[in-house]
């Protein structure tokens, strides 16, 4: 039986617009996604992200962004919970992606939330993914 894992296809489809250097990338939307996309942007790896209704499920609208020379705001992006294999982790023990240089997105109570917010506000959860 196939399971499905839509943040891991979010990811795959933003990795490779990024790889093709495309501008935009549309992915079928739902709330956390669309909240993933904001942690994104508030982090400076895209620059923007809108919701387009498309009469079904809607979707997920993310412009991308490049630095000088077309090089991408995403270096690299590793899925860690998985449908097959959850990691939770406790408020002390939230992750530090590349010493700090990357962002770890958890899965919280309060919401999804990066890396540092979690550790900020003493909350654990599930690690979603690291970006960097």
């Amino acid at each position: 039986m196939a399971q499905t894992d839509p943040i891991a296809d979010m990811l795959t489809r933003i990795r490779n617009a990024y790889v093709a250097r495309h501008e935009q990338v549309m992915v079928p939307a739902s709330r956390l996604k669309f909240e993933i996309a904001k942690i994104l942007r508030a982090e400076g790896y895209v620059q923007k992200c809108e919701m387009r209704d498309d009469g079904k499920q809607g979707l997920l609208v993310v412009t991308l962004k490049y630095t000088e020379g077309r090089t991408p705001a995403i270096v690299g992006v590793r899925r860690v919970s998985r449908p097959g294999r959850r990691v939770y982790v406790g408020a002390r023990r939230v992750p530090r992606v590349m010493g700090g240089l990357g962002t770890a997105v958890l899965s919280t109570p309060m919401g999804p939330l990066t890396g540092s917010q979690a550790r900020s506000r003493g909350v654990g959860g599930e690690v979603l993914f690291y970006v960097w």
